[in-house]
């Protein structure tokens, strides 16, 4: 079982195919925004870029985390600078939560659950009865947790 960061393969293909909306902008000024989660997953899960869609199987449990994990709030609309467009979500947390998680999906509920990325901690984080963030990166062309170059 591995936990491997990567942008699901899916998503990139979605991306093509006008799947996924991550903010109202100039293109789809009349469409409102998909809501998109992040689900947490324990060291026993096999997440990667094959990942297609959101599953129970291997999610973290305990005090303070519901299946399926916490919306996201999209930070900064897709935007680019030079070649590389990115955008980034506001930080992810779970208060009062006695979760362990080794990784993370970022998915799209709003389209069948769809896969947008996978992320690896590096090693089992812990929370016991405290407050679990998930700490996104500076949204910036080298940072954000979603950039396409």
């Amino acid at each position: 079982m591995a936990i491997t960061q990567s942008l699901a393969t899916s998503f990139k293909v979605g991306l093509f195919d006008g799947i996924h909306n991550f903010g109202i902008g100039v293109i789809r000024a009349s469409t409102a925004q998909d809501v998109f989660k992040i689900a947490l997953y324990s060291s026993t899960a096999t997440l990667d870029a094959t990942t297609a869609a959101y599953t129970t199987a291997d999610e973290v449990t305990g005090v303070g985390y519901t299946a399926g994990g916490v919306t996201l709030t999209v930070s900064t609309l897709p935007t680019f600078t030079g070649t590389t467009a990115f955008l980034s979500f506001a930080n992810a947390a779970w208060t009062a939560a006695t979760i362990t998680a080794r990784g993370a999906l970022i998915y799209n509920s709003s389209q069948s659950n769809a896969a947008v990325a996978v992320l690896d901690f590096g090693a089992d984080k812990t929370s016991t009865t405290g407050t679990f963030t998930v700490i996104f990166p500076v949204a910036n062309s080298t940072s954000a947790i979603i950039r396409l170059a």
